[in-house]
């Protein structure tokens, strides 16, 4: 009995202790999915059984699931305008069958009851209304009923290939809860690999072809084979997990390594690196994370092409292969540590994905400067064109490896379109959330670490993953281990550095010699209150380092004097400061405070020793100038300065004599949003118009720019300029028919505001343009609208109306508005032959003013001008246009015009061919000359051309 008694009193406080722990601990909600692909369809059915356990303090009456699969339903998912913001539109032109979607068919209960659902207006998010209200600690068992269209893969990863080899890629597949601590998380799909569901206990039993093979970031615990229909049900496991990533393939191409330290599943190979070295180097990659986070506490981990793609090393490695100044293993064990870092730490640090993605990003990069210190630590950011003559002189050549992280994170920067690494991932650009921001996070960390230590950061960091993986945290528990690991103050770290996007820029103002110390005061420019970092050089070898904080001003201080003969603020750059051309200041006297001239062909980046004369040659061309060589010498180096000059003569062949243009420019950044920028400008440039007639224009300019506030990623722009274009021209006096003024000599005062919104699914823009001289006052307005339908049709519509509001001209139409081909009185367009009135240079047109086609006999206005112009595409880049409107001349009855054809539009605004067809002409086609009539758009501007390139990323 007394035995009994015991055993009984066991059971007891075992039952007492097991409900205490779940009590203080949240519990794991239990996912069986039940799933078969079908390969003919591209659908999986699906049969899922979710225990939901409301580990909450209050009660619940509906939950929230994530169904991340119907993002690609339609064109008005968070995801779809996500790729409208980025210029991408192979969703809105998509065909039916390659998006995917999900279809609901049935939601119960444990009793069989139906639980009603609706989607949310995102289309990617379910709302399930309980039947029975949930209170806290209590479960409900839902089984839902539903099929998943994958769609194509051409839009992100996810989904089924377009080749024939039967791949699939599927994340985020099944439906998964959303995230309640106190409030819903309700995050849509919007392509940026950040789910926030809960943690989960999950089994998956995936019934496929047997032909294909599937790997996985969960456990394969079982796989059976069914021979009669030729399919395997594959049995998959992962606990206290997110979510399961399935890569089914055609053909086998992973390969399992097992070291010491973790289980590798990979098929992230090089062609160019011997198999048996790569195991070496995935040997010393895994050893190196357990060395600096810990142990891994799943059974594998997957390391795969999709998930390197998704984050690839940006920069000169991405060059085609056969020129990579790399060695094959440096570059692959760089590309391999970042995918396995990633993945890593994506696997078990459970941290909101979309507002704290910076700690995992701070981890990851700083990780990888680490890495390249430790075992690469002369590796430059050229690689072997460093040494090479031509490339070795370069300032960029000089640079190590890990200097990237500072240049690009100022990239941005110096853009004033830098953000903070608190912003939510779907509000950053996508440079910031692709590069810059993520830079900036790693090289903060090495940061903190110059400044409290390398062991307190590393130690704080493998603190961090043993105490907090596989558990929700939030950013505030890595900030409370760093803190905890040194007696410096590091709320700058967090309060400055990681939630603000303030500049760090420092100065000495002054250094003297007093005795057997020195005197330094620095300035804060900015007013950043963080850490500088001062360095004591001699001979370029350092023979002094401090540290100085709380400067918010001006500062001054006593160093012991050990020889330098120069001071040096963040001499190793791993401080991201706007400027470092004032960081030194030389001990030597005077005339060795003076920067030497360097001359450097090309482009390079900033030499704070020096100052820095660019050059490079240039050749422009026109038809009075031919083609004209010349040179470049600016001071524009790869990050923007607010203060450029650009001087480019050249020398024109057809003319024996000098051309050419020169600016000079300073930029005033203000906020991020609304007045963001000012640009104070002085502009010159003298080419020639006509055989030996030369035109000279100079022009002081300064502009304003708005943005909206708090939203970057937006494309809506306003601007304001207002310039004084002064014309000087000399005539060729054998040439009749120039002198269209009495005096060649004019000047405008001009006056425009803009306003863009610019998208590639709706474009919408307009300008008011005021001009006024001693020979004329006019106003003018433009208005452009293009929207791209549902059903892939495009429509463009420009108006324009213009009105002069006092000519004296009254024998010339050089002032007035034109309806094809603008006589260009200002030198703003970039006409091959500006004063040619036929061949081919005349048929180059410029869609400005009156943008009509079609050469008309009246095609000029001196009092005012109302036309439209409108187009639609008939097939993919082929359109039909049609211009209309009136003019009226002084003394004249005001006239209808207009004009149709057909429009290639072959790159919009950069190169299109227009056929016209019928006009007031009659039919042109039918008359004499028709190839005289064809005109053409192109643009040979490479810088312009560039902007299409450039525009989804800023």
């Amino acid at each position: 009995m007394f035995l009994k008694r015991i055993a009984y009193l066991k059971i007891v406080i075992c039952a007492i202790v097991f409900l205490c722990g779940f009590g203080t601990s949240n519990a794991q909600h239990t996912n069986t999915v039940t799933a078969t692909l079908d390969t003919e369809t591209k659908e999986i059915r699906i049969q899922q059984e979710f225990v939901y356990i409301n580990n909450s303090k209050e009660t619940l009456t509906y939950l929230y699931f994530n169904d991340w699969a119907n993002a690609y339903s339609n064109k008005k998912t968070p995801l779809a305008r996500k790729f409208e913001e980025e210029f991408k539109k192979n969703i809105h032109l998509a065909k039916d069958h390659e998006r995917g979607h999900t279809n609901l068919i049935n939601v119960v209960d444990a009793n069989f009851e139906e639980i009603k659902w609706k989607r949310t207006p995102e289309s990617d998010l379910i709302k399930f209304n309980l039947n029975t209200p949930l209170i806290p600690s209590d479960s409900i068992k839902m089984v839902f009923t539903y099929v998943v269209k994958l769609p194509s893969n051409k839009f992100t990863t996810f989904g089924y290939s377009n080749n024939k080899k039967n791949n699939y890629y599927l994340k985020d597949w099944y439906l998964t809860p959303a995230v309640y601590n106190g409030e819903w998380q309700l995050y849509s799909n919007k392509d940026l690999d950040d789910l926030y569901t809960e943690i989960t206990n999950t089994t998956i039993n995936f019934t496929l072809p047997n032909s294909l093979f599937v790997e996985t970031n969960s456990t394969k615990e079982a796989t059976t084979k069914l021979a009669k229909n030729e399919l395997q049900t594959i049995t998959i496991k992962g606990t206290k997990a997110k979510s399961t990533e399935l890569i089914i393939t055609s053909e086998k191409r992973f390969t399992k390594h097992i070291t010491p330290f973790i289980t590798l599943n990979t098929d992230l190979t090089s062609s160019k690196y011997e198999e048996a070295l790569q195991t070496v180097s995935i040997l010393k990659i895994t050893e190196f994370i357990e060395q600096h986070l810990g142990k891994f506490p799943h059974k594998e981990l997957l390391v795969s092409k999709i998930d390197y793609n998704k984050s690839p090393l940006y920069g000169i490695n991405q060059l085609p292969s056969f020129i990579r100044p790399y060695e094959e293993r440096f570059q692959f064990e760089l590309k391999f540590l970042k995918t396995a870092l990633n993945n890593y730490l994506k696997e078990t640090l459970y941290l909101n994905p979309r507002k704290e993605k910076w700690v995992i990003d701070a981890l990851v990069n700083y990780l990888m400067i680490v890495y390249v210190e430790d075992n690469y630590p002369n590796q430059k950011l050229l690689g072997k064109l460093s040494g090479i003559f031509g490339f070795r002189n370069y300032k960029l050549a000089k640079m190590d490896f890990n200097d990237q992280y500072a240049l690009l994170s100022m990239l941005m920067a110096r853009k004033n379109l830098d953000q903070s690494l608190s912003t939510p991932n779907d509000s950053l650009l996508k440079f910031n959330q692709k590069i810059s921001s993520r830079y900036k996070a790693g090289l903060g960390l090495a940061y903190l670490a110059s400044y409290i230590g390398e062991e307190s950061v590393k130690e704080s960091i493998k603190t961090f993953y043993a105490k907090e993986k596989l558990k929700e945290i939030t950013a505030s528990n890595f900030r409370g281990i760093l803190e905890q690991s040194t007696e410096k103050n590091i709320n700058w770290f967090f309060d400055e550095y990681v939630s603000t996007s303030k500049r760090i820029d420092f100065k000495i103002k002054k250094a003297e010699r007093e005795g057997d110390s020195i005197r330094i005061t620095l300035k804060n420019k900015s007013g950043t209150n963080v850490p500088i970092s001062l360095f004591g050089l001699k001979n370029d070898s350092i023979v002094s380092n401090y540290w100085f904080s709380n400067i918010t001003k001006e500062r001054t201080v006593t160093i012991p004097k050990n020889g330098e003969d120069r001071l040096v603020l963040n001499y190793d750059h791993k401080i991201p400061e706007f400027n470092q051309r004032d960081n030194w200041k030389s001990l030597g006297g005077f005339f060795s405070r003076n920067k030497k001239l360097k001359f450097q062909f090309f482009k390079d980046v900033e030499d704070p020793n020096y100052t820095q004369v660019l050059f490079a040659p240039i050749l422009t061309f026109n038809a009075y100038d031919g083609f004209s060589p010349g040179i470049r010498l600016t001071n524009k180096t790869f990050l923007r300065k607010r203060f450029i000059y650009n001087w480019s003569p050249s020398y024109s062949f057809k003319e024996n004599t000098l051309v050419g243009y020169g600016k000079f420019t300073y930029t005033k950044d203000h906020n991020k949003g609304g007045l963001y920028v000012s640009n104070y400008s002085l502009r010159a440039s003298t080419f020639h118009f006509q055989t030996n007639s030369r035109y000279t224009k100079i022009t002081p300019s300064v502009s304003f720019g708005w943005r909206p506030k708090n939203n970057l990623i937006s494309n809506k722009r306003k601007f304001l300029s207002l310039r004084y274009v002064n014309v000087l021209r000399q005539f060729n006096e054998n040439l009749g028919g120039l002198k269209e003024t009495s005096d060649p000599d004019y000047s405008v005062l001009n006056a425009r505001f803009v306003s863009v919104n610019n998208g590639i699914i709706n474009h919408f823009s307009w300008y008011v343009d005021a001009q006024h001289s001693s020979d004329f006052t006019k106003l003018a307005v433009t208005l452009e609208y293009r929207k791209l339908f549902e059903s892939n049709r495009q429509f463009n519509v420009r108006f324009f109306a213009g009105k002069f509001l006092r000519n004296k001209i009254t024998n010339s139409d050089f002032f007035s508005f034109a309806l094809d081909r603008p006589t260009d009185y200002l030198f703003d367009y970039n006409f091959l032959g500006r004063s040619e009135g036929s061949g081919l240079y005349s048929q180059q047109i410029i869609i400005a003013e009156g943008g009509f086609k079609s050469k008309l006999p009246n095609a000029f206005a001196n009092d005012w001008m109302a036309t439209v112009n409108t187009s639609l595409n008939i097939w993919r880049w082929v359109e039909f246009y049609s211009d209309f409107g009136f003019i009226k001349s002084r003394r004249q009855r005001q006239q209808l015009v207009y004009d149709s054809g057909i429009r290639l539009n072959l790159v919009t605004d950069y190169f299109e061919l227009y056929f016209p067809l019928y006009s007031n002409n009659g039919w042109e086609v039918s008359q004499p000359n028709y190839e005289e009539k064809i005109r053409f758009v192109v643009t040979l501007s490479p810088k312009t051309l560039l902007g299409l390139f450039k525009r989804k990323w800023f």
